[in-house]
C-alpha cells in the first residue's frame, strides 16, 4: 500500500504543530471583548428592569426595599481588593463574571494543550509553578516575577508589568485607571482558574491591581 505523496504523517495528525496568535491581536481581542460584554451587559440589566418594574407596577412582586446609604458603603468596602475604587463597580460585576468565565474555559484548555504529553504533577506547588511558567509564558510571554507561599495552600503570584493592564490610563485619575484594568484583569483570573481546575485544584483567585503591577492570590486545598 503507497501512502499517497504530500499526505500529512501520523504523528504530524498525533501532535499539530502549535498555531500561535500574534500577541497584540490578542490585546485587541480583549479590548474588544469587554465593550462588546459591557453593551451587553447593559441591555440584559435594562431588560431585567423593565421586567421587574412591569411586575411591581401590576402588584405581582413587592417594591424593593431600599438599602441605607452607610450599609451599601460598608458592603463596597468589604467586598473591594486593596488598589481597586468602590465609586461605579457595581456596574461592572456583571461584565466581570461573564469575562471571568469565558477566561475559565479558555484557561482550561490552554491547559490541557500544554500538558500533552506529560508526567502528572508531584504536589500543588509544582501545580503553581506550571502556572507561573508554561501558562504565564504561553497568555503573555514572559514568567510570573514573583512567587511567595506560605506552604498552607495559599499562593501569591505577582508581575510587576502584567501586559493586559501595563498601557491602561486615565485622564481623570490613577484611580480611576485602577477601576478599568480590574474589568480587564477579570479573563486573566479566569484563565488562572480554568488551568487550576483542569489539573484538579478548586480554588479561588483573587487581584490586587497597582498599575502596572498586578498580583494574584491563590487559595486552594492541598493535594493529599
Amino acid at each position: 500500500m503507497s501512502v499517497t505523496a504530500g499526505a500529512p504523517s501520523l504523528a504530524a495528525l498525533a501532535d499539530p504543530q502549535p498555531r500561535f496568535v500574534d500577541a497584540a491581536a490578542m490585546e485587541y481581542f480583549l479590548i474588544e471583548a469587554v465593550q462588546i460584554l459591557r453593551h451587553s451587559s447593559a441591555v440584559a440589566d435594562a431588560r431585567a428592569k423593565k421586567v421587574e418594574d412591569e411586575m411591581i407596577e401590576a402588584g405581582l412582586i413587592p417594591p424593593p426595599t431600599p438599602t441605607p446609604v452607610k450599609a451599601r458603603k460598608d458592603a463596597q468596602r468589604d467586598s473591594f481588593g486593596a488598589g481597586s475604587s468602590a465609586s461605579g463597580d457595581d456596574d461592572d460585576e456583571g461584565l466581570r463574571a461573564r469575562l471571568e468565565a469565558i477566561g475559565l474555559h479558555v484557561g482550561a484548555n490552554i491547559t490541557e494543550r500544554l500538558c500533552h504529553g506529560r508526567t502528572a504533577f508531584a504536589d500543588t506547588l509544582d501545580i503553581v509553578k506550571f502556572v507561573c511558567k508554561d501558562l504565564w509564558s504561553a497568555c503573555w510571554d514572559k514568567q510570573v516575577d514573583n512567587l511567595r507561599t506560605n506552604h498552607r495552600g495559599v499562593y501569591v503570584l505577582q508581575d510587576n508589568s502584567f501586559k493586559p493592564v501595563a498601557r491602561i490610563s486615565s485622564w481623570e485619575s490613577r484611580t480611576d485607571a485602577t477601576k478599568r484594568a480590574r474589568v480587564y484583569v477579570a479573563m486573566p483570573t479566569g484563565i488562572i482558574r480554568g488551568a487550576l481546575m483542569r489539573l484538579g485544584l478548586h480554588g479561588t483567585v483573587t487581584t490586587e491591581t497597582n498599575l502596572p503591577q498586578c498580583t494574584f492570590q491563590v487559595k486552594v486545598p492541598k493535594l493529599p
